[in-house]
């Protein structure tokens, strides 16, 4: 082999470690997104019973936020591209419940609740885990095509 082609062979295996770098970290990142979005939920469950409030929020933040711990199974353990979307839309829809109840006159509590540096920062990791899990589906699919074409 020439030291042309043993050039070329030498940068597409560092392309192809750094990739797979780059594919693992953003493993990790959802996974460390949902998990940390969890934690908040169920954060906020504890110190909502510390001072005896129940409510259906905090049943919602409970169910969630367990959901959200486990969900990073799935993602560690690359449970596949509908495990992803699930997860995906999941999120989305604890977004859009956020959003809902921060309007007035909203279906769900009536009137606007206050946006807390707490809930902007839960709703920027939950954008975080949809930004990542987008990118594990398109690292899923294109896989998936590498395969089928072998």
């Amino acid at each position: 082999m020439d030291r042309k082609a043993e050039s070329s062979s030498g940068n597409n295996n560092n392309l192809t470690k750094k990739r797979n770098r780059f594919f693992f970290y953003c493993y990790i990142a959802a996974a460390a997104t949902t998990g940390l979005a969890g934690i908040i939920h169920l954060s906020l469950v504890v110190n909502a019973l510390s001072h005896h409030i129940y409510t259906n929020t905090i049943t919602l933040f409970l169910v969630g936020g367990i959901i959200q711990v486990f969900w990073i199974i799935p993602i560690l353990k690359r449970w596949g591209k509908v495990w992803y979307a699930i997860g995906i839309a999941g999120t989305a829809v604890f977004i859009a419940l956020w959003a809902i109840t921060r309007m007035p006159g909203n279906p769900i509590i009536h009137t606007a609740a206050r946006a807390s540096t707490i809930d902007i920062s839960t709703e920027i990791v939950e954008f975080a885990f949809i930004g990542f899990s987008i990118a594990l589906l398109a690292i899923e699919s294109r896989r998936i095509r590498k395969e089928e074409v072998l």
